[in-house]
């Protein structure tokens, strides 16, 4: 079938020829030059037959010594990214606090297809004394209610990890249960203890837990015993201290404070072979500048003895004001780095928050995805040409 270009150029010459036989037959006084007519109508046709084409060819670039069009086109308007997801079952007085300064870099680990899913949430259990008996002070809990929780956890979907991934996911949200939990143990306990009441849920689910050690330099024999649990690997230990019972406050001295954070970190370094990642303030004492301290001396996380609640990446609930009816929490917003003063539920009422964790994960999740598109577009247009696209 004929093409339109070709229809175009056969009606093309038949004009040609129609036009030089009319102007051979005019008369004419001076004589005609047929070849000279011929050649300048065969140029004019062809002429008309290129324009022709360059119109009807779809996208055809014209010329012009303009900028493109596409080049002037105005800049895209990023979009306003939400605010921070609020919990409406913490108290009133705690508030999510980020920690992620750069927000290209938090979108891109948020929504990395590899790394945890929003709404990936950790719930930190602190335990002090467990009973084989009944729990006799508010620091105890019996052995049948520590099993009832453990068994509780499990059976609603959460697994435990150790500090080391708890550290990855909450400074680059890297992959762990969608629902964990982090049991850490404070104080000294002999090898027994762990192997009464946490070792039975090592070997059924592979649940690490962490001691958080007071790391006076004594009692080879108990430091021992621990040592031999920590080259296992499902005994994760961490700082407590080295006297301990001195709870840190405004009052104590740079001398005291870096006794207690150097101190912990030399002789876990020594006795495990491991450098301590965590410092779990003894009696639950901090200030701002004895977590400055604590950066320095190399620790990444501390963790208070506030119950908040549970924590998610770049998302932290503090208090940025004492509240009476919770004298034994101190103010952590202050500190101004949420990642050192992490709040920890208590041993004998975690069962009693499992819902609301589970909702607080599920509540992020879904408000992650409402505003997916439009984080994804601020993305695009403001961090993708430096950060790359998002895996």
């Amino acid at each position: 079938m004929p093409t339109y270009a070709s229809r175009i150029t056969h009606q093309a010459l038949t004009l040609i020829l129609a036009t030089v036989l009319l102007s051979a037959c005019q008369p004419s006084t001076p004589p005609v030059d047929i070849n000279a007519q011929l050649t300048q109508a065969v140029q004019t046709a062809f002429a008309s037959i290129q324009q022709t084409q360059i119109a009807s060819t779809p996208f055809a670039p014209l010329a012009t010594d303009t900028p493109s069009a596409s080049a002037t086109l105005p800049p895209r308007t990023p979009p306003a990214l939400p605010s921070t997801f609020a919990a409406a079952s913490l108290n009133p007085l705690d508030t999510p606090h980020t920690y992620i300064q750069d927000q290209c870099q938090y979108l891109k680990d948020k929504w990395t297809s590899t790394n945890s899913a929003p709404g990936t949430i950790v719930m930190v259990v602190m335990f002090h004394s467990i009973s084989k008996g009944k729990a006799e002070d508010a620091n105890q809990i019996s052995a049948a209610d520590q099993e009832n929780l453990m068994n509780d956890l499990h059976d609603q979907g959460f697994m435990a990890i150790n500090m080391q991934q708890f550290s990855d996911f909450m400074y680059h949200n890297a992959k762990i249960p969608q629902r964990s939990v982090l049991l850490v143990v404070d104080d000294r306990h002999f090898a027994e203890y762990f192997n009464d009441h946490f070792r039975p849920f090592y070997k059924k689910w592979g649940w690490p837990v962490v001691n958080a050690y007071i790391a006076k330099d004594e009692r080879p024999d108990l430091w021992a015993e621990n040592a031999a649990l920590s080259a296992e690997g499902w005994v994760d230990y961490q700082a407590h201290g080295v006297i301990h019972n001195i709870p840190i406050t405004s009052d104590s001295s740079d001398d005291y404070i870096m006794s207690e954070l150097q101190g912990a970190m030399t002789n876990i370094q020594k006795y495990f072979n491991k450098t301590p990642i965590a410092y779990i303030w003894p009696g639950g004492g901090f200030t701002p500048h004895a977590a400055q301290l604590a950066r320095q001396v190399g620790y990444k996380l501390g963790f208070t003895v506030n119950p908040r609640g549970p924590v998610m990446y770049n998302w932290v609930p503090l208090a940025d004001l004492a509240d009476p009816g919770r004298p034994y929490s101190l103010a952590d917003g202050p500190v101004n780095d949420p990642l050192m003063v992490i709040p920890r539920f208590w041993d004998v009422d975690a069962r009693a928050h499992l819902d609301e964790v589970r909702q607080i994960g599920n509540d992020a999740a879904t408000y992650a995805e409402q505003n997916k598109a439009t984080e994804l577009e601020y993305y695009d247009i403001m961090c993708a040409p430096a950060y790359g696209p998002i895996p």
